[in-house]
C-alpha cells in the first residue's frame, strides 16, 4: 500500500500485485481498504487523466471492483467517506471529443461496471444487501448519474455499441423497483433547446431504429424495468398511444421527433407492414408488452385503439390487436433478404404480446374471438410442425388463454366451443404434449436471473475490438435457440408465468370436459307421444325415459372426466407420441372398465395385504404371550416341588416325635440337663470367685483407713459399732423410735 505512493514503475507493479491479491480475499480486502485504498486508487485515476488514461487506470478499476464486489461493508464505506463523486466523474465526457479509443471504452466499461457493483448491494447472503442496494441507487441519482449514463448511451453516436449498451443497462437497473429513481427518468429530457424530448422518447426510437441486436435488448431492458410494478408508468405511456393519419404513417422516421410516445408506437407498428419487414413491428411489440402487463386498465384502454387501413380502399379502421394476430400470420411467411425464412424472434414476440394482452381480460379474449379466423390460424399454429417448439407452445398456452378467460356465453365463441375445436382439430393429448415439448426445450430449461458482467481483467482486454465491432447483422440469421433475443424474451419471470397459466389450462380443461353441454342438438325420437297414447302413459314412459337418460349421463360425465385427468397426466409425463389422438368410444369404454377393474382389484389387494400385517402381527403378539405364560407355568411348578417335598420331610417329623421317636432319632435329654447343670455351676463359681475377690480388696481398704484412724487418735473400734446392725435391722430401728 505504501508502494502506491512510490516511483511511476513501483506503483504500477504494486498495484498489479494487489489486484491479484484481493479477488475474492476478504481479510486482504479489509486490510487493503484499513490502509485508504479508495483515496489512493482515485488520487491515480484522476492523475493518470481519468477515462482517457491509460492501462493504469484500469489497473485501478479492477482494484476498486475487487474490493467492492459482494461487500456492503466496503460499499458504505465508500458511500460514506469519498463518496461516489470520484467514481461518476470519471463518466463525464467531454462534449468536444468525439474519439473512443479502444482503452478509453475498457475503462468506461471497467467504470460502469462498478456501477453495477454499487447497485447489486452485496453478496446474496448479506442481510444489508437489500437497504445498501436501495440507499446506493437513491444516492447515485441524487449525484446526477442518470445525466452521464443517458450522455453515453442515448445522446453519444460515436461510442461504441459496448459502452451505450452497458450505460442503457445501468440505466434500467438503476430505475428498477425505484419509484423515486421511475419518477426523476420519466421526467428527464434530452436535446438541445429547439431539439428536446423525452429521454423514453429518446430510448424508444433507439429500440426502433438501431441496427444493433444487442443495443435493441438493452434499450428494451430500459422499459421493462421502468413498466415492471409501475401502474402510474404504464398508464402514462398507455395514455399516449394515439393513433395517427396516414399521412404521418407514410412519413419517414426521422419526421418522428415530434410525435408522442405512443404515436412513436404505433407508427413503428403501421410502417412495418408497408415496408413488407416486421422486424420494427416485434420491436415494437416487445415495448407494448412490457406497458400491458399486469395492468388491466391498460389492457381495455389500448384494446380500443383502432389503426387506420394502409389503403381507403380497404374498408374500415382495424383493431390494433387484430392488426397484431394478422402480423403474426404474415411473420410464418416473411422471408429475409437472403430468401430464407423469416427472423426466428418475430413470431415470439408477437405471441408474448398476445399472450400478456389475453391474460386475466376478458375483453381481450372476446376482441381475439370476433374474428373465426383467428382461431382457425391458431389451431393451425398450434399443430404446424414447422414452427419451433416454442411457437407450437406459445399458442397453445393462448389458445388455452381464450378458455380459461372466457366470459362469454355467445355461441361459437364460449370456452366449451373452444375445447372442442381443441379435441377436433388437434386432439386433446396432443395439444397438452405441445406444453411438455415446450418446458423442455433449451429456452424454458435454462431460464436463469441475469448475471453480473465478468470483470474486464488485462488478460480480456485483448478482445474488446471483437467485442465493439461484432454488431451489425451479425446477429439476425442465427436460427439456434441460444439468439440473443430469444434469451431476453424467454426470461425468468414470463417461464414462471407461463408455466402457472399452463397448470391453470390443464385444469380448467378437465373441468369443461366434466360438465355437460348447454344444448342438445336433436330430440330423441322417445321424447314424442305415440299414435293412441294415452297421457298417464305418455308421462309414465317419459319419466322411465328420463331416469335412464340422467344415469347414462352421470356415467358419461364420470368416465369424460377420468379420461381428461388421464389424457392431461399422460402429456405432463411426456412419454406418449405427439400425435397420439383419442381413440374411439367403445375403445374409451373397455380402457375405463379395464382400468376400474384394475384399481378395484389394487385396492382388493392392498386391503388384504394389510389384514395379513395385522394378522401376523396379532400372531406374534399371542407367541410372545404364550412363552411367557409357560416360563411363569414352569417356576410356578419347582416352587410347588420344592414346597412338597418340605411338607413331607416335616411330616415324618411330626410322625416321629408322636410315636416316641427311636434311640437314634429321639433326643438325649437327661444329657442336655446335665450339661445346663454344669453350665450353670460354672457359671456360679466365676461369679462367687469374683465376689470373693472384691470381698478381699474391700478388707484390705478398711485395714489401711483403721491403721490411719488409729494414727490419728481415733477409736476405730466405736466407729465401727453398730454400722453392720444397722443396715441389717432397719425395721427393729423404726420400732425403738416409736
Amino acid at each position: 500500500m505504501d508502494m502506491l505512493m512510490d516511483r511511476e514503475v513501483i506503483r504500477n507493479e504494486a498495484l498489479l500485485l494487489l489486484t491479484y491479491l484481493t479477488r475474492e480475499a476478504e481479510e486482504i480486502q479489509k486490510i487493503v481498504v484499513f490502509e485508504g485504498a479508495f483515496e489512493k486508487v482515485f488520487s491515480i485515476i484522476k492523475e493518470e487523466g481519468g477515462s482517457e488514461g491509460g492501462v493504469v487506470v484500469q489497473d485501478c478499476l479492477e482494484l476498486l471492483n475487487n474490493l467492492l464486489h459482494s461487500n456492503a461493508s466496503n460499499q458504505v464505506l465508500l458511500r460514506e467517506t469519498m463518496g461516489f463523486d470520484p467514481l461518476i466523474s470519471i463518466l463525464k465526457l467531454r462534449r468536444s471529443t468525439n474519439s473512443f479509443t479502444q482503452q478509453k471504452t475498457i475503462n468506461l466499461l471497467s467504470t460502469l461496471e462498478t456501477i453495477n457493483l454499487l447497485m447489486m448491494g452485496g453478496s446474496e447472503a448479506d442481510p444489508q444487501k437489500d437497504s445498501n442496494k436501495i440507499t446506493n441507487k437513491t444516492v447515485l441519482v441524487q449525484k446526477k448519474l442518470l445525466d452521464h449514463l443517458l450522455m453515453l448511451g442515448v445522446e453519444s453516436p460515436w461510442a461504441s455499441i459496448a459502452v451505450r449498451c452497458s450505460a442503457l443497462r445501468c440505466i434500467g437497473d438503476l430505475v428498477a423497483e425505484n419509484p423515486k429513481n421511475l419518477d426523476v427518468l420519466s421526467s428527464k429530457v434530452l436535446g438541445e433547446e429547439s431539439q428536446v424530448e423525452p429521454a423514453l422518447n429518446s430510448i424508444l426510437r433507439i429500440i426502433l431504429r438501431t441496427s444493433s441486436i444487442q443495443e435493441f435488448i438493452a434499450a428494451d431492458h430500459v422499459f421493462k424495468n421502468f413498466c415492471e410494478k409501475n401502474m402510474d408508468g404504464q398508464a402514462m405511456l398507455a395514455s399516449t398511444l394515439i393513433p395517427q393519419p396516414n399521412s404521418m404513417i407514410d412519413a419517414p422516421f426521422e419526421e418522428d421527433v415530434n410525435m408522442s410516445f405512443g404515436s412513436m408506437l404505433l407508427h413503428g407498428l403501421a410502417l412495418s407492414e408497408s415496408d413488407g419487414d416486421l422486424e420494427t413491428c416485434c420491436r415494437a411489440a416487445s415495448v407494448l408488452t412490457h406497458i400491458l402487463k399486469d395492468n388491466t386498465q391498460c389492457k381495455e384502454r389500448v384494446l380500443r385503439i383502432e389503426l387506420e387501413a394502409p389503403m381507403p380502399s380497404l374498408g374500415a379502421p382495424e383493431l390494433l390487436l387484430h392488426r397484431i394476430v394478422r402480423y403474426l400470420a404474415v411473420a410464418s411467411s416473411m422471408k429475409n433478404k437472403d430468401g430464407k425464412p423469416g427472423y426466428l424472434y418475430v413470431q415470439p414476440i408477437i405471441l408474448k404480446l398476445l399472450v400478456t394482452w389475453l391474460a386475466d381480460c376478458p375483453g381481450a379474449v372476446q376482441c381475439f374471438l370476433d374474428s373465426r379466423a383467428h382461431l382457425t390460424y391458431l389451431l393451425e399454429l398450434v399443430s404446424n410442425t414447422s414452427s419451433t417448439v416454442c411457437v407450437r407452445g406459445l399458442a397453445a398456452v393462448l389458445l388455452g388463454e381464450c378458455v380459461i378467460y372466457n366470459k362469454s356465453s355467445e355461441s361459437g365463441k364460449d370456452g366449451v366451443t373452444i375445447t372442442d375445436a381443441i379435441g377436433q382439430k388437434i386432439g386433446l393429448t396432443s395439444y397438452l404434449l405441445k406444453f411438455d415439448e415446450m418446458q423442455r426445450s433449451f429456452l424454458f430449461s435454462s431460464a436463469k436471473p441475469a448475471q453480473s458482467h465478468k470483470p474486464l481483467t488485462r488478460s480480456a482486454a485483448a478482445s474488446m475490438a471483437e467485442i465493439e465491432d461484432g454488431t451489425e447483422d451479425d446477429l439476425s440469421d442465427q436460427k439456434n435457440e441460444d439468439h440473443p433475443i430469444l434469451i431476453s424474451i424467454f426470461d425468468v419471470q414470463f417461464v414462471k408465468f407461463v408455466k402457472s397459466l399452463e397448470v391453470y389450462i390443464r385444469e380448467n380443461i378437465i373441468d369443461v370436459y366434466s360438465r355437460p353441454k348447454s344444448d342438445v342438438a336433436v330430440l330423441p325420437a322417445e321424447m314424442e307421444q305415440q299414435g293412441g297414447e294415452s297421457d298417464k302413459d305418455y308421462i309414465k314412459r317419459l319419466k322411465a325415459f328420463v331416469g335412464k337418460q340422467c344415469s347414462e349421463i352421470q356415467n358419461l360425465l364420470g368416465r369424460n372426466a377420468t379420461l381428461a385427468e388421464d389424457l392431461a397426466r399422460t402429456g405432463g409425463s411426456g412419454h406418449s407420441q405427439p400425435e397420439l389422438k383419442v381413440g374411439s368410444g367403445s375403445d374409451r369404454v373397455q380402457a375405463e372398465i379395464l382400468r376400474r377393474d384394475l384399481q378395484k382389484a389394487s385396492q382388493r389387494i392392498e386391503m388384504l395385504e394389510a389384514e395379513k400385517a395385522k394378522i401376523e402381527s396379532e400372531a406374534s403378539m399371542y407367541q410372545n404371550l404364550a412363552g411367557k405364560l409357560e416360563s411363569d407355568l414352569k417356576s410356578l411348578s419347582d416352587a410347588y416341588n420344592s414346597l412338597e417335598q418340605t411338607n413331607l420331610h416335616l411330616e415324618k417329623e411330626v410322625k416321629a416325635l408322636k410315636s416316641g421317636g427311636t434311640p437314634s432319632t429321639s433326643p438325649d435329654i437327661e444329657a442336655i440337663k446335665a450339661e445346663a447343670r454344669e453350665e450353670a455351676q460354672k457359671e456360679s463359681e466365676a461369679e462367687l470367685n469374683d465376689l470373693l475377690v472384691c470381698l478381699g480388696q474391700e478388707q484390705s481398704k478398711v485395714e489401711k483407713l483403721s491403721a490411719r484412724l488409729s494414727e490419728l487418735g481415733e477409736d476405730v473400734d466405736k466407729l465401727l459399732e453398730g454400722i453392720g446392725d444397722d443396715m441389717g435391722l432397719p425395721e427393729d430401728d423404726e420400732e425403738e423410735e416409736d
